[in-house]
């Protein structure tokens, strides 16, 4: 019985996340191995309003900051070797990586 792992990932940047998803697809495309995805999944967006300092008694002014994740989802066929070359890929320290076996 063949298993797949389903890697998630996730960073608010997405130059980073794009490059570690072309090197996960670099190591399925050389070793053969059947890949679904990577699958864009909606991107989360954090939004934080603060009060701008100093406000004192005048009118109230509003900074609005923002964050945005974004998520890729990619299923692979995982036999040990691909899971071995996997392991070694370079990832950012602002990229996010959950592994999970099916």
């Amino acid at each position: 019985m063949p298993t797949h792992a389903r890697i998630r990932l996730w960073s608010t940047n997405v130059n980073d996340l794009t490059y570690v998803v072309t090197q996960i697809k670099e190591i399925a495309q050389k070793t053969g191995v059947q890949i679904r995805g990577p699958v864009p999944l909606p991107t989360t967006r954090l939004e934080v309003p603060v009060m701008r300092l100093p406000h004192g008694e005048g009118k109230k002014k509003w900074e609005h900051w923002e964050k945005r994740i974004h998520k890729r989802l990619i299923d692979i066929a995982a036999d040990e070797r691909v899971m071995r070359q996997l392991m070694r890929v370079r990832v950012p320290d602002d990229v996010y990586i959950e592994i999970e076996l099916i």
